[in-house]
């Protein structure tokens, strides 16, 4: 079982020809709300498309978009841990998408900030605690310790990208980025993987967008290429990603295999709009995975170019690890 502490939203959403740019004004078309936030995302990603038994912590506002964040966590499976936050809104978050499917992200914390280390119940039953940096950090670095006390697997979306303190980091099983968020936190280096080799994290996997992640787990690089889809929204994409590899390492799958489904789940986040909307079912992804190559021996020795990777691949990866 994962459990899930961090933030919920309710994402209102504009569609535009492309992001303005500071000091712009852009006519926009459609306007939607979606259940999303970071947290609850990845909630959603492990209890539908990981096909994990998931529960959240998480707080909310007395206001009628908590309903909505309630509603369709309950949907996915995902069991709440709620924290009614007096005098604070749902929090909320305000994305614009352009044509080119790529988004602009501004979030209002609101309830999210109430989160304290008292809220967190006892993790023995959980293989994982995952987290993200929508609450206050103290809070996450609380949970993470916690946690670790525990036995728990910790695990972090580090996301969005700001400064991660020592201790927290010292706390850490398996942290994930993307690309300017690990630039972020590891010291200036020449490329990805000298990044990855500058985190004492015994685990780090970084995201690459349309090109696939890239993974160092004790010492050892794992690469899998992205997965090609026609993509209408990223919104999310990221948060499936995270939350469809805890489920993948939860459930005993190797480090390979975990790359695979969680870029797959991701690329199949992107075909739909809206964050928890667009998170795949198990059996969808199930099914793009039989269909959809994993990815060749050239796209791996690519990718490992690009990252700056120098060290024999691992047995079975030029074959995407299945």
């Amino acid at each position: 079982m994962i459990f899930v502490a961090g933030s919920a939203n309710l994402d209102f959403v504009v569609r535009a020809p492309q992001i303005p740019s500071p000091g712009e004004t852009v006519l926009g078309r459609d306007f939607q709300t979606f259940p999303g936030g970071k947290g609850a995302n990845q909630a959603v990603a492990c209890a539908r498309a990981g096909g994990m038994a998931t529960e959240m912590l998480l707080a909310l506002g007395d206001d009628p978009y908590a309903a909505l964040i309630e509603n369709s966590l309950a949907d996915a499976g995902v069991t709440m841990h709620k924290v009614r936050a007096a005098g604070q809104p749902t929090g909320c978050a305000f994305i614009c998408v352009s044509d080119d499917a790529e988004n602009a992200i501004t979030v209002a914390p609101g309830a999210n900030s109430c989160l304290r280390a008292e809220h967190l119940p006892p993790l023995q039953a959980f293989t994982h605690l995952l987290l993200q940096l929508e609450i206050p950090m103290e809070t996450v670095s609380a949970y993470a310790s916690s946690a670790k006390a525990q036995g728990v697997c910790v695990m972090l979306n580090a996301a969005p990208a700001q400064t991660i303190p020592a201790q927290l980091l010292a706390q850490l099983d398996i942290l994930v980025v993307n690309e300017a968020e690990l630039a972020s936190i590891a010291a200036p280096q020449t490329g990805i993987a000298q990044c990855l080799a500058s985190l004492a994290v015994p685990c780090v996997v970084v995201t690459l967008g349309a090109r696939g992640c890239v993974a160092r787990l004790d010492g050892q690089f794992y690469t899998q290429p992205g997965f090609a889809v026609q993509a209408v929204d990223t919104t999310a994409a990221g948060d499936t990603f995270c939350g469809v590899l805890a489920a993948a390492l939860s459930a005993g799958s190797g480090m390979q295999d975990a790359l695979i489904q969680a870029c797959a789940a991701g690329a199949l986040a992107c075909t739909q709009a809206g964050a928890q909307e667009s998170i795949p079912s198990f059996e969808a992804l199930q099914q793009f995975l039989q269909l959809a190559p994993a990815g060749s021996a050239e796209q791996h020795a690519a990718l490992r170019r690009s990252c700056g990777i120098t060290d024999p691949q691992p047995a079975g990866q030029a074959h995407g690890g299945q």
